[in-house]
């Protein structure tokens, strides 16, 4: 019987030992650490993949997360047109009062304005909707969103991107570890009554 809870405690620990260092191993080492004779290299999974994931994250976040027509949409509301609209007719009335001769009566020059504000009114949201759809073409072409996420990615220091991960989900992380004695020891206990019992 001591022989098949020996065999469950040192399963256990193989098990939690193996987990820690697997999760380590995602990370580290950072550089790659050449083992002698052999031409093989330990190296961390995400900084030897890093250009892959970057790659890979930036296309995922131009294709299914976000993309420049959404952000250009979310710039220009309709409130936003609206005020655009206020503020070009406040600014032609500007220009109208100071432009036109004082000899000009005052009922003609609320005419022009009126005028001028309802031709405001009623050109300036197509030209504003042209505009930002313009602008929107020109960004896409122009801004590869998933270009700058990689950049961004593969600048990023690694031990920092490390720290962060593993602060965001250490308990998860830590049941990894735990998980890994408990199957250790299960796989440690059936042995020892294999070799307890039918040895």
């Amino acid at each position: 019987m001591q022989k098949i809870f020996f065999l469950g405690a040192v399963g256990a620990v193989i098990g939690w030992i193996t987990n820690v260092l697997a999760i380590k191993l995602i990370f580290r080492p950072i550089r790659p650490v050449r083992i002698p004779l052999t031409g093989f290299a330990i190296w961390g999974l995400i900084p030897k993949r890093r250009e892959e994931i970057a790659h890979s994250i930036g296309l995922v976040v131009e294709r299914e997360l976000l993309s420049i027509e959404e952000i250009v949409d979310k710039v220009i509301k309709e409130e936003d047109k609206a005020n655009i609209i206020k503020a070009i007719k406040l600014r032609i009335g500007l220009i109208i009062d100071e432009k036109l001769p004082s000899i000009i009566p005052s009922t003609l020059k609320s005419m022009i304005r009126e005028y001028v504000d309802n031709t405001v009114e009623k050109e300036a949201g197509g030209l504003i909707e042209d505009l930002s759809q313009n602008l929107v073409h020109r960004a896409t072409s122009r801004i590869k969103l998933g270009n700058m996420v990689e950049e961004k990615i593969n600048a990023f220091d690694l031990a920092k991107l490390e720290e962060i991960i593993i602060s965001i989900s250490k308990k998860e992380l830590k049941h990894i570890e735990v998980l890994g004695g408990v199957l250790g020891l299960l796989i440690g206990l059936i042995q020892g009554v294999i070799v307890v019992y039918f040895m």
